[in-house]
């Protein structure tokens, strides 16, 4: 089943006029995810019955936000999207970063479970984690503060 693009734009204008922040919709063949409120996010998927997947592509971006004034070098890394927060790759792994941890850039700091699929968030720079802020299994919102960290 294929979506027209006027039965998109027509749910988008009335959850817009309703003031829905997100709307998820599923059946036999369409996933449908829309997030209003921050930059637009439509993802429509094909359901599977497979066991969740690591996403595939470039890992997401996860914002970067300055900390306060008390430690001026300290930014936080807030969640790219709503989800569940893993510190490790497997419940029997150890975590991906503690802190004290020297990271480089590039490196998985946690996994970010969303509709299924499994999105390593990675550092976007080197840094030092000084924080972890989310326990492991917590569900997280769009721009949640997961680590504070200091740039190296």
């Amino acid at each position: 089943m294929q979506i027209a693009l006027e039965q998109l734009e027509a749910l988008l204008k009335t959850l817009d006029e309703r003031k829905v922040a997100e709307f998820e919709y599923e059946d036999e063949t369409i996933r449908l995810r829309i997030a209003l409120g921050r930059p637009p996010v439509v993802q429509a998927v094909a359901p599977t019955a497979s066991a969740p997947a690591v996403a595939s592509g470039p890992a997401p971006k996860a914002g970067v936000e300055a900390a306060p004034s008390v430690d001026a070098d300290a930014v936080y890394v807030t969640s790219p999207f709503v989800g569940t927060f893993y510190r490790a790759p497997s419940p029997d792994a150890d975590n991906f970063v503690e802190a004290g941890n020297s990271v480089k850039k590039g490196q998985p700091l946690c996994i970010i479970e969303a509709m299924k699929l499994m999105n390593e968030i990675e550092a976007e720079y080197a840094c030092t984690i000084l924080e972890v802020l989310v326990e492991n299994g917590q569900s997280v919102e769009f721009g949640q503060k997961l680590f504070r960290i200091k740039k190296s």
